[in-house]
């Protein structure tokens, strides 16, 4: 999805004001400091839980969508599931707070699941993980499997991401295996699937020399969140104002 340059500078601004003078220092992950922010506002009835909210492949054939299609303010993720950056995002940093304001029906996200720390690590983990997301999506479960693999990330240098162990970790969301699920990941049914979400990841950006941007990043209603800044997405707390800034804003 992308808005209007006017809905993507609003979104800027909105990133400055929560930023504030917040200090920027080099590194992998530039962290920043926590700043004043408002609080989430009255929300509607909520989705019980994340295996009840939406999902589905968007029309352009390698976005992801999870959550109610009407949200105001959408949120597109580029990862790669053996990325540990991307790990922290999901289990202690901005990921629990996108899935509350998911649950809430304030945010859609949109995930680009890419696959190009194979060729740079060795091994095909990414893409056997991505595929195995994909067959998930076709089982409703997704969102529920996208938790599960980045809480049981193995270490980045090992291509721990096997079609054995993906299996076994499907069996920790209910109703997710099946035979056709298990025949999807082990013949890598969605192989076509995984070359052009890698391809469309490519061409998003550049980061460190490499063709595409680095993971985890975030586009916020259209507006990318810059390197310099992207210590927000490992702070709950900040990231949380800042969504709940653009939601105010929206609505």
């Amino acid at each position: 999805m992308r808005l209007n340059r006017g809905s993507r500078r609003l979104t800027a601004a909105v990133l400055t004001g929560v930023l504030g003078a917040a200090l920027v220092s080099c590194g992998s992950r530039h962290p920043v400091t926590a700043a004043d922010g408002g609080q989430p506002t009255a929300a509607k009835t909520d989705y019980p839980r994340l295996g009840d909210v939406p999902e589905q492949v968007e029309s352009d054939g390698t976005s992801i969508l999870v959550g109610d299609p009407q949200a105001q303010v959408t949120v597109h993720l580029y990862e790669d599931p053996r990325c540990p950056y991307c790990k922290e995002f999901e289990t202690t940093g901005g990921g629990p707070v996108l899935t509350k304001w998911v649950l809430r029906h304030k945010v859609k996200v949109e995930y680009t699941m890419a696959s190009f720390l194979d060729p740079r690590l060795g091994g095909n983990g990414s893409t056997k993980a991505v595929n195995a997301l994909r067959a998930a999506l076709a089982r409703g479960k997704f969102a529920e499997y996208h938790t599960v693999l980045y809480q049981n990330q193995p270490s980045e240098e090992v291509d721990g991401f096997t079609t054995a162990r993906l299996l076994q970790l499907a069996s920790k969301v209910k109703g997710l295996r099946n035979p056709s699920f298990d025949t999807a990941v082990k013949s890598m049914k969605y192989q076509a699937f995984v070359d052009s979400a890698e391809k469309v990841f490519a061409t998003a950006g550049h980061y460190n020399g490499h063709a595409g941007p680095g993971t985890p990043t975030a586009e916020v209603n259209g507006y990318r969140i810059p390197v310099k800044y992207s210590g927000l997405l490992y702070k709950a707390d900040l990231f949380d104002q800042y969504l709940a800034k653009v939601i105010s804003a929206a609505t």
